[in-house]
């Protein structure tokens, strides 16, 4: 029987992370621990050509109300980026069968370090392919739940071009998963979240897969499954019905039976961050570790992007492409210089981190192209968690709105400024909504570019 939908809808914003009044000792006052125990093990599940780092938000705000952190993991899919056609063998991307392996193996991993017999499952996009591959192919006895967020359950695309391919909703993998009275899998607990039409993979008409008047056969509820909890969460984007704070919410209410206490991060006293730098052979992102990359991390004024002193952690990375630990203050605004084989010298610009993370993952930017022979200065303004939305969202670029941002359905992660050799020198702000980020600009001709990367 299908289950009534609701519409959840946006209200006013809410601080990214508490006050720093707040310390750790907060989370006693957190559910009991065993009310606690009682939550399954956790898996999060990122999408096509993500990194588990996208979860890091999340896993705070799961931590701030008392879910342990190893009872939780996200996996980090090793060729995140799928291919054309799903048999057809592509360098670096990964097939339906490649992800189902992968994901397989984690959820034996998260078991045995949990000694749970099932765990809870919540995949962002792509994610929830393999998730329900991993559940439809023999999987279901290891699974309580499987939270899938913004989903393309129907596809981006269902019509009768390049059927082969994995989103395409008339494809023999998406018809798979699909066929039956039931889309989903029995003694499992289905829950769909998706948008209230500002998802663009979710749209009726093709203009943002390239096919602009194309009736794509797909619509706003594609992501929706007979037999599951479906929930609209407004005018969130494709991403942010994932990693948003309303996300957020019926994620952990879901999973734990109940509301959290609490929206907010609560801020640790001491911070432990390290991470994995990652590459993009042959144009393709990747999570596969980079070896030799210089990984440096300074402290910088949040007004002017200035450096307060000396680096407080430099490391080079080995085969395993692992950097860390590096201790800092959860009030720091961090630079962060990451120096790779073949890549420019990235400078990226972070708000503080109010609590201790292990996927702090680093990409250096691309090579610089023919759109930047002319530039003195290169600075980005990147939101890996959502996209910029106009008018819908605040977005000032070094005071203005992005002209590279189109309004409408969120489509855009990043924003790029490209400026004279004479304003090197000057800081840039990135705003967006109540998170501000000041980068400085580094000269293009050393191969250098700055990246103002949003944590919310």
């Amino acid at each position: 029987m299908r289950l009534s939908r609701r519409t959840i809808l946006l209200g006013a914003g809410s601080l990214p992370f508490a006050l720093a009044s707040l310390r750790t000792g907060a989370l006693a006052q957190t559910a009991p621990a065993a009310q606690n125990a009682e939550v399954p093990p956790i898996l999060f599940v990122h999408g096509n050509g993500d990194y588990d780092a996208l979860w890091m938000t999340t896993l705070w705000r799961m931590e701030s109300n008392g879910i342990a952190r190893d009872r939780m993991m996200a996996i980090n899919f090793t060729d995140p980026l799928a291919r054309g056609d799903d048999k057809v063998e592509q360098a670096n991307r990964s097939s339906t069968e490649d992800q189902r392996r992968e994901l397989a193996a984690a959820i034996a991993e998260l078991k045995r370090r949990t000694g749970a017999a099932r765990v809870a499952l919540v995949g962002s996009s792509r994610g929830g392919n393999a998730i329900r591959n991993v559940i439809r192919n023999g999987g279901a006895g290891d699974v309580s739940h499987a939270v899938l967020c913004g989903t393309p359950n129907h596809g981006v695309f269902a019509t009768d071009d390049q059927l082969g391919n994995e989103f395409n909703g008339r494809g023999p993998f998406l018809r798979g998963l699909n066929e039956g009275e039931s889309e989903v899998t029995p003694g499992v607990a289905f829950l769909t979240l998706r948008s209230d039409g500002m998802d663009k993979y979710a749209q009726s008409d093709g203009r943002f897969i390239g096919k602009a008047g194309t009736p794509t056969g797909v619509t706003n509820e594609g992501p929706e499954l007979k037999g599951a909890t479906n929930l609209v969460l407004g005018a969130l984007d494709h991403r942010e019905v994932a990693f948003h704070p309303r996300a957020f919410r019926e994620i952990y209410k879901f999973i734990a039976g109940r509301e959290p206490q609490r929206i907010a991060i609560v801020p640790e006293q001491s911070v432990r961050l390290s991470g994995l730098v990652t590459g993009t052979p042959g144009g393709v992102s990747t999570n596969r570790p980079v070896a030799g990359a210089t990984v440096e991390i300074f402290r910088v004024d949040p007004d002017t992007g200035e450096r307060k002193g000396s680096a407080v952690h430099s490391a080079k990375t080995g085969a395993d492409g692992r950097w860390g630990p590096a201790q800092v203050e959860p009030s720091w605004s961090l630079e962060f210089v990451l120096a790779a084989p073949d890549a420019p010298t990235t400078h990226i610009y972070r708000s503080p981190f109010p609590r201790s993370s292990d996927v702090v993952h680093l990409r250096p930017a691309r090579p610089l192209g023919p759109a930047d022979k002319d530039a003195g200065a290169i600075v980005i303004m990147s939101r890996p968690r959502g996209y910029f939305g106009l008018p819908r969202d605040v977005v000032l670029f070094d005071g203005k709105e992005p002209a590279d941002v189109k309004s409408g359905v969120p489509t855009d992660a990043a924003a790029t400024l490209r400026l004279p050799a004479a304003e090197i020198g000057r800081n840039i702000v990135a705003q967006f909504g109540e998170e501000r980020i000041v980068a400085r600009l580094w000269p293009a001709a050393e191969d250098r570019i700055a990246i103002a990367e949003l944590t919310y």
